[in-house]
Order: structure tokens, then C-alpha cells, then sequence
């Protein structure tokens, strides 16, 4: 590992704030959630400066819907959790404050600085990117570590004024990402950023600014030095936000796909890719319409197809090495899953169940009579039926065992389900011809006879 050293004290020229009085500007408090207000006011009323900060901002500004509400405070960390009880410090990386009512959890941060502090709580860095960075501030300083101009809007409860140090609110009405300072140094600092960039990009139908789009083709590689763990959850906001069909193609495009699952790029850029795009571009369009709908959404599906089709190229080598059709897709399944996990790392109650989908479709693809009504009363079954009708819907050979999967579920008439099964068991009888033809057992004699 290369040396640690101190970030630099080079401060940057720090610029005058624009100031959005009330009637300026379009945020209103009845659209702020109640918790949200609470911790607002009673910073504020204990004489701690307290605004509304982020993408809570951005978003009330372009008149959408808020996902949660970040608060940014000269308070300290203990301070704030002084004020409540049912507040917990949490992060090492960087310090927060967590105030919890019911299920929404307000976040609360302290304004940090661009300097070096004090030997404790000290940022420090590894050839450029931010290893811990709890040195606290102003204002002022906090605005440089925003990432984007658009989220560095802060509201300030106390006036309910709008301040813009970097011209967000001219970028939110031009309809431009742009990346706060020198777009290398920033990217260098935190290579999530470049995902960020594409996933807000999406999100908010905006352009990338020259600036910041010309930099992630040559820093791209410095995403292979962040923890998998960290890239899981940069994985879950990219995919599962709602916009996951469009996100696919922007990290496509720009090749940071690469950099989140290399074996699945690999395929999608060969002559066998057309199917392994198709399913997943299912499996996303499948997951966007249920976060529309409010629906309950598993990361395990969605890895269930970003690897399907690496699996079933692993499985046929170890076919043709002599493996058995199951015993094949389960060393595959292991064998790809820890090559990936290396990437992003995804808990093994998710890739359980990715395997159990995986493992189930052999069984689905070629239903036996006898095992039908069994193969419903599979925890999983609902998960790997979903997935062979998306594996059909993207031109797999499986379009039969779909058909008579939907039509035996969506049969409410027990009789009518067993005449199903038993037209399957027809169906899978040997001709009778191959049963003429199939040698008897023959009696042993007696010893003696």
C-alpha cells in the first residue's frame, strides 16, 4: 500500500454565496417531513446554525418527492446526540449523527473542512482519495466537500433562504450535472463519484457538464480500489432507484460497467451477448415498474440475471469436462459468485437465494408430473418461475415450460390443474414402441433348480 499522507492545506478561493430569499425560490416546509422540522428547529432554537442540505433541496426545487431529508449543523456529533435521546453516532470514515422517529432516520452532519485538523480527527488520503475525513468546519468550508452543484443547496430554517455558494440553482434550470472543483482531484478523492455523476445523470434526465464526463474514461480503473462492500451499496441505488433500464445503458456507455461486473461485461460485448442483454434489460424494466409501484424488490433477483448467462457458459465447460447437468451448475454457480463477490460484495443471504433460483430452473424447464405440486411448495418458487418467464421473454428456448407453468397457476380448478399434470405425464411417456423394446427383468432360479 502506498504511504499515507495528510490532505493538502491548499484551500481553494472560496466564492460569495447567492442568497435565494423566501419569495425566490419554490421550497416549502408543508413539503418537509415532520421529523425533518423537529430536528431543524430545535438546533436552531439551542443557537446552532441548521440548514436543509443535498437532494432534498434539489429535488423540492424541481418539485419532486424527496426520499430523505440530511441535515448539515456547526453542531458537533455529541452535541447533536445532547439534544436526542433517540439520536446514535454512527461512521468512522465520517461522523454522523442519526435521529430516529419511528422508521425515518434523520441524518445530521457536522460542516467539515478542506485542511488538515488536529491528529485525531484528521483527513487523510492514499494518492489522493479520502480514507477519513472528520475534520469539522463552516460553511463555508463545508460547501467544497458537496460533490455536485446541484446537492450543495442549503435551506436555512432560520430565514428559510436558499444558499448557493457554486450556481446549483442556474445548473438545476439549465439541466446540467457539473462536478464542484477539478473534476480529477474530485474524482481522485472518491471514484464512487463517477457513479454518482451517471446515476444522477439518469435520475434527473440532466446533462453532464464537458468537464466532469471527460474525466471517467481515464480514471475509470481507480473504482478497482474500492471496498466491494461499499460497491454493493453504490449497486442497490444504482439499479434498484427506479431508473435501473437507463442506468444500465449510461454505465455501458461510458464503461464503468466494467468495473461492477467485468465477467458480465465480457460476455455482453461477445457474439453470444445478445441474450444475456435482453434478460437483463427485462430484469431491469421488471424491477423499475415494481419501485413504481411500490412493490417489494430482492437484489438477489436482479444478480440472478446480471450472471445468468456467465454461469450457463461456466456450466457447459464443466459439461464437456464430463460433470452431470446439476452437479455442472452448481460448481458454476459457486465459482462465478465468488469471482464476483471479489467485485461487489454481496451478502450471502442475497446470493443464497440467487443460487436456489439458478438451481431451480433445470426442475422448471422440464417439469415432471410427479413433481409439480411439490416444486410449488418451494420457498423460492415464485422467485425462479419470474425468472424463467423473463429468461422466455428475452428469446431463451424455455417458452413451453413458461406456458404450462402460467397456465397451471392460473387455474383455479383443482380438476382442472390434475388434467394438466396428467396431459404432462402423457406427454412424457415413453412411446410404446421404446416400451416394447425395454428388457424385462429376468427371475433368478433358485439355487438348485
Amino acid at each position: 500500500m502506498k504511504s499515507v499522507e495528510p490532505v493538502s492545506k491548499v484551500v481553494p478561493v472560496r466564492p460569495l454565496p447567492r442568497i435565494y430569499t423566501r419569495d425566490e425560490h419554490t421550497v416549502s416546509r408543508k413539503f418537509v417531513s415532520d421529523a425533518a422540522l423537529k430536528v431543524l428547529y430545535r438546533l436552531h432554537n439551542a443557537g446552532y446554525q441548521a440548514y436543509l442540505v443535498g437532494g432534498s433541496v434539489r429535488d423540492l426545487l424541481l418539485g419532486r418527492e424527496p426520499k430523505d431529508f440530511d441535515i448539515a449543523t456547526d453542531a458537533l456529533p455529541e452535541q447533536v446526540r445532547e439534544l436526542f435521546r433517540n439520536c446514535r453516532l454512527i461512521g468512522r470514515r465520517f461522523r454522523l449523527a442519526h435521529v430516529q422517529f419511528g422508521q425515518e432516520i434523520i441524518e445530521v452532519a457536522t460542516f467539515r473542512a478542506q485542511h488538515v485538523g488536529d491528529a485525531e480527527g484528521s483527513a487523510m488520503t492514499d494518492e489522493g482519495r479520502i480514507l477519513r475525513d472528520n475534520v469539522y468546519g463552516t460553511i463555508d468550508d463545508d460547501v467544497w466537500r458537496r460533490d455536485f452543484t446541484v446537492n450543495s443547496l442549503y435551506y436555512n430554517i432560520a430565514d428559510f433562504s436558499i444558499v448557493d455558494y457554486m450556481g446549483g440553482v442556474e445548473d438545476l434550470r439549465a439541466g446540467q450535472l457539473r462536478l464542484i472543483g477539478e473534476p480529477d482531484k474530485r474524482y481522485r478523492e472518491d471514484p464512487v463519484r463517477m457513479l454518482r455523476a451517471l446515476r444522477f445523470a439518469t435520475k434527473l434526465g440532466f446533462s453532464l457538464d464537458a468537464e466532469t464526463l471527460e474525466a471517467i474514461p481515464r480514471l475509470r480503473q481507480l473504482l478497482e480500489a474500492i471496498a466491494p462492500a461499499r460497491l454493493f451499496d453504490e449497486m442497490l441505488k444504482l439499479f434498484q432507484g427506479g431508473d435501473g433500464r437507463q442506468t444500465f445503458a449510461a454505465l455501458r456507455h461510458h464503461g464503468l460497467f466494467h468495473c461492477l461486473f467485468p465477467l458480465t461485461d465480457e460476455l455482453l460485448d461477445s457474439p453470444e451477448g445478445e441474450f444475456a442483454q435482453a434478460l437483463i434489460e427485462a430484469a431491469l424494466d421488471s424491477t423499475d415498474a415494481r419501485v413504481a409501484e411500490n412493490k417489494p424488490i430482492t437484489p438477489a433477483f436482479l444478480f440472478a440475471a446480471l450472471l445468468w448467462h456467465v454461469v450457463e457458459e461456466e456450466a457447459a465447460s464443466l459439461m464437456a469436462n464430463g460433470a452431470s447437468s446439476l452437479d455442472a451448475l452448481a460448481l458454476a454457480s459457486d465459482t462465478i459468485i465468488a469471482k464476483q463477490i471479489s467485485r461487489i460484495a454481496m451478502p450471502r443471504r442475497f446470493t443464497n437465494v440467487t443460487r436456489e433460483i439458478w438451481g431451480l430452473q433445470a426442475r422448471l424447464q422440464k417439469p415432471a408430473a410427479r413433481r409439480v405440486e411439490k416444486s410449488t411448495e418451494h420457498p423460492r418458487f415464485r422467485a425462479a418461475y419470474d425468472f424463467l418467464l423473463l429468461r422466455s421473454q428475452a428469446g431463451e428456448p424455455v417458452e413451453d415450460a413458461a406456458e404450462f407453468w402460467t397456465r397451471y397457476l392460473s387455474t383455479p380448478s383443482d380438476d382442472d390443474r390434475e388434467q394438466l399434470v396428467e396431459n404432462l405425464q402423457a406427454s412424457d411417456a415413453p412411446a410404446p414402441d421404446a416400451a416394447k423394446r425395454r428388457r424385462r427383468r429376468r427371475r433368478r432360479k433358485p439355487a438348485g433348480e
